[in-house]
């Protein structure tokens, strides 16, 4: 089969032949229909957090069970899948409290691995669902219900990524909600559910004013506004031209940011925009350190929380709100290629010289 793979000693995405894998006696076969793109994955690679290559890349997959072990359960040949790709003990109590992307065997099928320790099923499961076909234990799949496509049942983990930085940010009914980088996979992913959290505003910052107001028709009837960071004073990243921004929108402050920003100022200067009590939930893996005192978290009653994943609740939440059309995700996938064109796509999706929201290739 065709697959798009990283190298050992290489940090670029290849296209190579190998052989279709075979299913062990707990494992299912998917012929992969949608595989989601994050850029994050060269990142990541570029910096070792791929512990196993050669592998195929790609965390995100849906698609129709071929083939079953004999111990599989009840998942049946035929059956439209989308694979959950988190894989974790079990039974260790982070996994047991609906926290298991903490859990010391955490990592994900196709992506990085998040601990030094021993990792069984990851050492087994690595390879992911950039390819034609892919393995996983029968426990990680989840039926797709008939109204959602493959594209959409490929991008449910980012969706479920903003499901759980919602619940984090513990919203107040008829809140005030900041999100950073809303033009991005994530933001759009946010923008959409919002409404089902009890949000009565949106603050969307993002880098272009014209990207940022194509992204606020998602909304469904929440009031937007926007802060285009190309329309600030040039000065702002050195003199706190963001916060001062969002202080004019929200003088009392906003009741949570859900922070998405990759990199730069942005991060805390939008925390300084918070109410007394409020959250910033970050999940942007940001490297600049917070510039603001301790003393002003303490003060402000501030909470500050990091996430680097979704957990299956999550994930099963946003199944049903598609099964019921409570949800509709179809607009955000914006991009679709073959899986020759793997490597096209990624470069589009870091460089993001034209719109994207959401990513899929198609094998």
């Amino acid at each position: 089969m065709l697959a798009a793979r990283a190298r050992k000693g290489s940090d670029a995405l290849h296209l190579d032949e190998i052989d279709t894998p075979e299913p062990g006696p707990q494992d299912v076969l998917v012929k992969v229909a949608s595989a989601g793109l994050a850029p994050g994955m060269m990142t990541l690679l570029a910096q070792g957090a791929f512990t196993h290559l050669p592998t195929t890349l790609g965390h995100e997959a849906a698609g129709t069970v071929v083939a079953t072990g004999d111990e599989a359960g009840t998942v049946a040949v035929g059956t439209r899948v989308r694979v959950h790709p988190s894989l974790n003990c079990r039974a260790c109590a982070y996994c047991r409290s609906d926290r298991d992307m903490m859990c010391p065997q955490q990592a994900l099928i196709g992506h990085a691995a998040f601990s030094d320790g021993p990792l069984p099923l990851y050492e087994r499961y690595h390879d992911g669902g950039l390819a034609e076909y892919i393995r996983v234990p029968h426990w990680l799949v989840d039926p797709l219900p008939d109204n959602v496509s493959f594209d959409v049942g490929a991008k449910v983990h980012d969706l479920a990524n903003a499901v759980r930085a919602l619940k984090l940010a513990d919203l107040p009914l008829g809140s005030t909600l900041v999100v950073t980088a809303a033009t991005g996979t994530m933001g759009t992913a946010t923008i959409t559910l919002a409404r089902h959290f009890g949000v009565a505003r949106l603050i969307l910052v993002g880098r272009s004013a014209e990207r940022l107001r194509a992204v606020s028709r998602l909304a469904g009837g929440v009031a937007t506004d926007l802060v285009a960071l190309e329309e600030l004073p040039a000065t702002w990243a050195e003199d706190g031209g963001l916060t001062r921004a969002l202080r004019r929108l929200a003088p009392r402050g906003a009741d949570a940011v859900l922070d998405f920003i990759p990199e730069g100022p942005a991060t805390s200067q939008a925390l300084a925009a918070l109410t007394t009590g409020g959250a910033l939930v970050h999940m942007g893996a940001n490297p600049s350190p917070l510039t603001l005192p301790t003393a002003a978290v303490m003060v402000n009653c501030w909470r500050v929380i990091g996430t680097r994943a979704c957990t299956r609740t999550d994930a099963q939440q946003v199944l049903t709100l598609l099964a019921r059309n409570a949800l509709r995700a179809d607009e955000l996938i914006t991009h679709r290629y073959p899986l020759t064109e793997a490597a096209e796509a990624v470069a589009a999706l870091r460089s993001r010289t034209e719109p994207l929201w959401m990513v899929v290739v198609n094998p």
